[in-house]
């Protein structure tokens, strides 16, 4: 199935962003190739598995959040829950997050195009991690509601597609729908 696929790299060529060149590190010092599935897990730092632990990406959650503070998407506050204190980074930037919305919202309205084979690759997988994140919801909560359950509807359709076959019809989805298969497991 997809979601044992191996990841293969076919490049280690620096891409310029921190978090994904420590990833192609890892992945390149593999002895074995590793799934979707356990990339995953070692990326998100969701397991704990002692014999992989040099794979494992340190920080994850709190590195992306500070490379999204940099850009000026989100921003840092110190919230006081009776004991301590937690860091949050609520977002600091509406329009980006309002273009981001719109964009997938028109992706499954107005630019439905009812093929992923010719649907964007980017929006493809900002849809596969909406839904992988549970926000899906919350994209399309804007909307009327007969678009609203239009917009559910195509995506549910979209995502209830068989990853294997897909990811065979496509060259270069094939990440996205091992990454669906993989959350939907």
């Amino acid at each position: 199935s997809c979601c044992s696929f191996q990841v293969l790299l076919k490049s280690d060529a620096p891409t310029g962003d921190v978090l994904l060149d420590e990833t192609l590190r890892h992945i390149k010092a593999t002895e074995t190739a590793e799934t979707v599935q356990t990339w995953i897990e070692l990326l998100t730092g969701e397991t704990w598995n002692p014999f992989k632990l040099q794979y494992q990406l340190r920080n994850v959650r709190e590195r992306l959040a500070k490379a999204l503070v940099e850009k000026g998407i989100l921003t840092t506050e110190k919230q006081n829950f009776l004991l301590f204190d937690m860091t949050t980074h609520p977002v600091s930037n509406a329009s980006e997050k309002q273009r981001l919305l719109k964009r997938l919202q028109e992706s499954v309205l107005e630019r439905w195009v009812n093929d992923p084979q010719r649907m964007e690759r980017r929006t493809l997988a900002l849809l596969v991690l909406a839904h992988a994140s549970d926000v899906l919801e919350n994209v399309f909560a804007s909307l009327a509601d007969d678009k609203y359950d239009v917009a559910m509807n195509r995506t549910k359709d979209l995502l209830d597609m068989d990853p294997e076959v897909e990811a065979a019809k496509a060259k270069g989805t094939e990440m996205i729908w091992a990454v669906l298969a993989a959350f939907n497991k």
